[in-house]
């Protein structure tokens, strides 16, 4: 096995984050922390009409930050939707894909959107507070979607809220992200997928034990107008613990080697929840959700290709869209749908969906630019990680 030269890590770490277009248009979105991170020295790019950072320090430092230690990364481009009112909960139960009667009042619970075919229009986190009271966090791509769709099927006496032009997020991962948020004064104590309310110089803290780097992690909900200083505190209290702020070229490469999906690439369009392994997310039993006839009557996954992860054996970075092969010019199995280098392995990784006869342990390979590289389909995820508890 041989490892990627430099140059093809560099182009890894920015090509294949999705969305990722370098982009000075004067009607892209910022972040409240925009100025922050250019007074940090970030690149940016486009993700989803937001002009975001990619990267601060550099991809594989910020990665390796997250796993050894703790990052910092502001997702304010994330939707923030709140449902409220008479039967808020229960009406979204008859919405989205996972059962909300396995949670209560403090927790979280990931769950799909679908159209009335099956389709996937978006994944997110719905945070739970009370039978009235909860809180949407879609992909920034999808919010007016999603928005849309729940608007359309909750009762009258429920009004759903956009709010994420009004709210930053601030996500807190690594394994000792417990200590810096404590040396700021939020709490720490709650189970994964635990949600509270606090304060922060004064103004309301949602506080969530959630994040997409499969490290111990925390996202954190705040007005606007405070989230510099909380920013700030935040790099400031944890310069002993070797914070780094982080771009979302870092995220894309921590929850690829989680084998975490990317919804418009390893879901939604012809990949479906069973397709995605994200069965899980679905209430089978539930009597509604939306898209539930068409995903029952297709529910049988020994006949449909699925999303595998791959760990290349030859050098080079895999990229989304190439085709994977059994054999060198052989008939197709499949395609890339994520592709980039893992600072960890420090090989090429991906995800794939791949004919349903092909599992972990079988080699494939992929033909990329007039290259045949040779791949394992190994199970996820790709790397060790903190306890999440």
């Amino acid at each position: 096995m041989t490892q990627p030269a430099m140059d093809d890590v560099s182009t890894a770490t920015t090509a294949t984050t999705a969305a990722a277009i370098p982009s000075t248009s004067p009607e892209l979105l910022l972040s409240p922390l925009h100025d922050a991170h250019v007074g940090a020295g970030a690149k940016f790019s486009e993700f989803a009409g937001w002009k975001m950072p990619l990267e601060f320090s550099g991809v594989v430092s910020e990665h390796l930050a997250v796993r050894s230690s703790v990052g910092i990364f502001d997702v304010s481009h994330l939707g923030t939707t709140l449902v409220r009112g008479e039967g808020a909960v229960a009406d979204l139960n008859r919405i989205l894909t996972n059962d909300l009667d396995r949670i209560g009042p403090g927790q979280a619970q990931y769950s799909l959107v679908c159209d009335d075919e099956g389709r996937v229009i978006d994944d997110l986190i719905v945070y739970v507070f009370g039978a009235d009271d909860a809180l949407l966090i879609p992909n920034a791509g999808n919010a007016g979607v999603v928005n849309d769709l729940v608007r359309s099927r909750v009762g009258p006496a429920v009004q759903v809220i956009d709010s994420q032009r009004e709210t930053a997020i601030i996500a807190v991962q690594g394994p000792a992200a417990a200590e810096l948020l404590r040396a700021v004064g939020l709490p720490v104590v709650m189970a994964y997928l635990g949600v509270l309310r606090d304060t922060f110089e004064g103004v309301e803290v949602v506080v969530c034990r959630t994040g997409y780097t499969g490290e111990k992690g925390y996202e954190l909900l705040l007005p606007a107008e405070v989230a510099v200083r909380l920013w700030d505190r935040l790099l400031t209290a944890g310069a002993s613990l070797g914070v780094r702020p982080c771009g979302l070229g870092a995220r894309d490469t921590l929850r690829t080697e989680m084998g975490y999906p990317l919804h418009g690439q390893d879901l939604g369009g012809e990949i479906g929840p069973v397709e995605a392994g994200l069965s899980w997310a679905v209430g089978w039993e539930k009597p509604e959700f939306s898209g539930r006839e068409a995903l029952v009557a297709g529910r049988d996954g020994s006949l449909r290709p699925r999303v595998r992860a791959l760990v290349l054996l030859d050098r080079g970075v895999p990229r989304a869209g190439a085709s994977v092969h059994l054999r060198p010019d052989g008939p197709q199995v499949g395609h890339l749908t994520s592709g980039t280098f893992s600072p960890v392995l420090k090989v090429g990784i991906g995800m794939a969906l791949l004919a349903p006869e092909i599992g972990p342990g079988d080699e494939v390979v992929i033909s990329q630019r007039g290259r045949w590289l040779t791949a394992r389909v190994t199970p996820t995820p790709l790397v060790e990680s903190s306890p999440r508890d």
